[in-house]
C-alpha cells in the first residue's frame, strides 16, 4: 500500500525531495530511497532530479507491471469486460486476453465482485458501427501533437470528399464516435463520423489552437448531429424536467437546454416535417413549437386531423 501511495504521488507530474515523500508517507527518507529502489526493479523509470536531491516519474522503455488498489482493479475488470462488446473494431478479442490475464491474479474476494457483476449484467448491444483503433489513436495523437489531418469523407448522403482539418476532441455518443474539428478549406467547425473518414499520410502541417466552439463539446456535438445534418430543425418548448425528457431521448436524437425545473428547449432535426411533429408528441409532455415557420402550421393542421376535425 506504501508503494501504491509513492506511486501515486509521483505520477503527479512534479519533483518530489525525499523529505517531502517522507512526510507524506509518515516514513524515514531511508525508507523512501529503498521504496524508490523498489519501484524501479519493478520497471517503473523513477528518475533523480538533477542538482536537487528529489525523484520524478519519467517515461520508460517497457510497459511496467500495474499496482492496483481494490476499487482499481475492479474499476479495470469491468471496463475491459464493457470494452468486450464495445464499438472499437478489433479490440473485443484485446479485452478478452488481458481480462483473463488479470482474473487470473485478483484476489478471491475481488473476483467474486467482479464475478457478482457479471451474473446480474445483461448487455444490450449498441448496434452502432465499429471503428478501427488505429484510426482512434491516429486522431488522437494528431490532436495531441497540434497536427491538421487529411482524410477522404463520406456525408451522410454519401456524397465523397477530401477534408483538411484541425482535430481537436474525440466525442463517443455511445454508439458513434465523432471527430470535433476545424475545417481548413471551409473555414468553420464541423463534426465528422469517424466510422466514414479515411485518413490520408502523412499529416498536415502543425496548427495555433483556437478556442473552441463551445464550453460543453458533448452538448454541442449532440445539437450537430441531430439537428444541423437534416432538412428541418425544430425547436420545442417541451413542458417537462430536462433530466425527465433527457430520459425519453438519446444524445444522438436531439439537445436539451433547461429553463427552468419544470421546464425544457428541445433541439431536434428530421427531413419530414410529419416525423418532428410525432417524434415530439411521443415524449409525452405538453409542448410549443417554435421552429421552423412551416413545422408551427403542420403540428396545427395535424393536431386538427387527429381530432377529427
Amino acid at each position: 500500500m506504501r508503494l501504491l501511495s509513492l506511486l501515486g504521488l509521483l505520477q503527479t507530474h512534479r519533483d518530489w525531495s525525499g523529505a517531502e515523500l517522507a512526510e507524506r508517507l509518515g516514513v524515514s527518507t531511508r525508507t523512501v530511497r529503498r521504496d524508490v529502489d523498489r519501484l524501479r526493479e519493478l520497471g517503473y523509470p523513477v528518475n533523480a532530479t538533477a542538482g536537487a536531491p528529489g525523484y520524478r516519474l519519467g517515461a520508460g522503455s517497457r510497459l511496467p507491471p500495474l499496482l492496483l488498489d481494490d476499487d482499481e482493479a475492479v474499476a479495470v475488470a469491468i471496463g475491459l469486460r464493457t470494452g468486450a462488446g464495445g464499438t472499437v473494431a478489433g479490440l473485443e478479442e484485446v479485452c478478452v486476453r488481458a481480462l483473463a490475464k488479470l482474473e487470473q491474479v485478483l484476489p478471491a474476494r475481488l473476483r467474486h465482485r467482479v464475478d457478482a457483476l457479471k451474473a446480474v449484467t445483461v448487455p444490450l448491444p449498441l448496434g452502432g458501427p465499429a471503428v478501427d483503433p488505429g484510426v482512434l489513436s491516429a486522431i488522437a495523437g494528431a490532436a495531441w501533437a497540434r497536427e491538421s489531418l487529411r482524410f477522404d469523407y463520406r456525408s451522410h448522403d454519401g456524397t465523397p470528399s477530401r477534408r483538411t482539418a484541425e482535430p481537436y476532441r474525440l466525442v463517443h455518443s455511445g454508439r458513434r464516435w465523432y471527430l470535433v474539428g476545424w475545417d481548413v478549406e471551409r473555414r468553420d467547425w464541423r463534426t465528422y463520423r469517424v466510422d466514414r473518414l479515411t485518413l490520408r499520410t502523412p499529416n498536415g502541417p502543425r496548427f495555433t489552437p483556437r478556442p473552441l466552439p463551445a464550453d460543453d463539446l458533448a452538448a454541442y456535438t449532440s445539437h450537430r448531429i441531430a439537428s444541423a445534418p437534416y432538412r428541418y430543425q425544430g425547436r420545442f418548448t417541451v413542458h417537462g424536467p430536462a433530466a425527465a425528457v433527457s430520459e425519453l431521448m438519446t444524445a444522438t436524437s436531439g439537445a436539451i437546454t433547461p429553463i427552468d425545473e419544470n421546464t425544457c428547449m428541445v433541439l431536434t432535426g428530421s427531413d419530414s416535417l410529419d416525423e418532428l411533429a410525432l417524434w415530439v408528441g411521443r415524449l409525452g409532455f405538453r409542448f410549443e413549437t417554435h421552429e421552423p415557420p412551416e413545422l408551427v402550421e403542420h403540428v396545427r393542421a395535424l393536431g386538427e386531423r387527429l381530432l377529427g376535425r
